[in-house]
């Protein structure tokens, strides 16, 4: 630990292993309260797998499938367009020049908080060394402290893994090679829905397959079924319960062995297949056996509330610390991790971690559950205001929303939000702040939202709890 005191600090060494949304965040926090930060990554800019591989790219791609959805459903409105032509060249430019742009600032932005940069990979020695490893070169370095946020890799289960440039994880499906007359995603998380549906958008004929009995296990079914009903509109087919049995790479595609839920086996021929089956932290190979920390039978990096390995000197962030898996909750843990070496008392302890699934519509939520709260004996309520009644949704031309309040009863606490909707992770916000500040489900229900806006229905879910929205009457039970 670094002692606060800003005399102790200077010269102080930290190293951060990974320069992603979690890794930049703490070196340039670090170096701003006087540390000596050197910050470690295997790419030649800050940005880590969000930024090049990820979370950016895949957001810019999907902001391409909204415009092509909405030009289509223009007809509708009286405002007809021709058919799209799509240039993969200037498209995948593109989507590069926005990952350039934003990497190059954050360069500029590393060189002005004055962090050294060490392109390689880092190799824990013990304790208070490591080795940075760069194009057969050992750099030895010690340090007072070491943050690890070496984030996460996609998984490609082993029966899967074949030879084939038609195989890819989420990665490669970002590189947009091309775009394939049809297309076998492997995996009904958020990660296959999403790149499902951009590469659907952009004319493919998409199949998903689960093997859960449902897509988007562990988020609210009711939300789900909102966009179920929009994907088997846009998609070839979303099939549960169903199950990959083996690739192979015949002359014109990839052949597929599938199961469904009674174990009958059948085979079709795909151009693509996308493995979205989930993703691995990276915490093989850094050395961490050679110190007290520890990793558990997942692959996570524990820590306690301050990010704090069972090493004193070494703290973990990110994919690699454990789940919820978001870039965002990675940028908070940095300036707890920061605060912590600087011997300040600071703990990771939020009550309401965003998560937000971009598909279209989204869905977005924070804080609990009304299972959550009564798994936690917590009695609560939860109330909802469908956008059907929502006026800038009917403006929109996209009624199919839902906004939704979980309410503690008693002192009518607001301990949760679930939007589903276009737009939804934008409305989350004010849902993350009532959670964290304690609002009552009265000061949501007298704060005056401006109209016509989809926030106006966060105070029209509120006003439902209190049986006075003007728009929206709830069946009685």
């Amino acid at each position: 630990m670094v002692n606060s005191n800003s005399s102790a600090t200077d010269g102080a060494r930290l190293v951060v292993l990974g320069a992603g949304p979690g890794g930049y965040p703490a070196a340039f926090h670090a170096a701003e309260r006087g540390l000596d930060v050197t910050l470690v990554d295997a790419r030649p800019q800050p940005g880590g797998v969000c930024l090049h591989e990820g979370c950016i790219p895949s957001k810019a791609f999907l902001h391409v499938a909204k415009l092509l959805r909405e030009a289509r459903h223009a007809e509708e409105w009286g405002v007809t367009f021709g058919e799209p032509t799509i240039d993969v060249d200037v498209l995948r430019d593109w989507k590069d020049g926005v990952v350039r742009k934003m990497t190059n600032g954050l360069g500029l932005l590393r060189r002005q908080h004055r962090v050294q940069y060490q392109q390689g990979y880092g190799r824990i020695r013990d304790a208070n060394q490591l080795n940075i490893e760069s194009n057969g070169e050992v750099l030895p370095i010690d340090f007072d402290a070491l943050i690890v946020a070496t984030g996460s890799t996609p998984v490609v289960p082993r029966s899967l893994q074949i030879e084939s440039d038609r195989v890819m994880d989420s990665t490669d499906a970002l590189e947009l090679r091309d775009i394939p007359d049809s297309l076998l995603v492997v995996g009904g998380g958020y990660i296959g829905l999403e790149l499902g549906t951009v590469y659907a958008e952009l004319g493919t004929e998409v199949t998903v397959v689960e093997a859960l009995p449902q897509i988007l296990t562990g988020v609210e079914r009711e939300l789900v079924r909102v966009l179920e009903r929009s994907l088997r509109s846009r998609l070839k087919s979303v099939r549960v319960n169903t199950s990959v049995i083996s690739l192979s790479e015949v002359e014109d595609g990839i052949e597929v062995v599938i199961a469904d839920k009674e174990g009958v086996e059948s085979t079709e021929r795909f151009d693509r297949v996308l493995i979205a089956t989930g993703r691995r932290p990276n915490s093989a190979g850094l050395g961490l056996h050679r110190t007290r920390a520890h990793v558990d039978a997942g692959g996570f990096i524990l820590t306690d509330q301050q990010r704090r390995t069972a090493e004193p000197s070494i703290f973990a962030i990110g994919d690699v610390a454990g789940e919820p898996m978001l870039a965002h909750k990675a940028t908070a843990e940095a300036s707890i991790a920061v605060q912590a070496i600087l011997g300040e008392p600071a703990v990771f302890r939020p009550l309401a971690v965003p998560a937000v699934i971009f598909t279209d519509p989204e869905i977005a939520w924070c804080g609990l559950t009304q299972a959550d709260a009564a798994g936690l004996d917590i009695d609560a309520s939860t109330v909802g205001f469908p956008w059907a009644a929502l006026g800038r949704a009917s403006a929109s031309g996209r009624n199919d929303g839902l906004t939704r309040l979980v309410v503690e009863n008693g002192s009518e606490r607001v301990i949760g939000m679930q939007v589903v909707g276009p737009g939804a992770g934008e409305v989350i916000g004010e849902g993350v702040l009532a959670v964290e500040m304690g609002a009552r489900v009265s000061d949501l229900a007298e704060s005056i939202h401006a109209h016509p806006t989809l926030n106006e229905s966060i105070m029209e879910a509120a006003q439902v709890f209190f049986g006075r929205s003007p728009h929206y009457l709830p069946r009685r039970r």
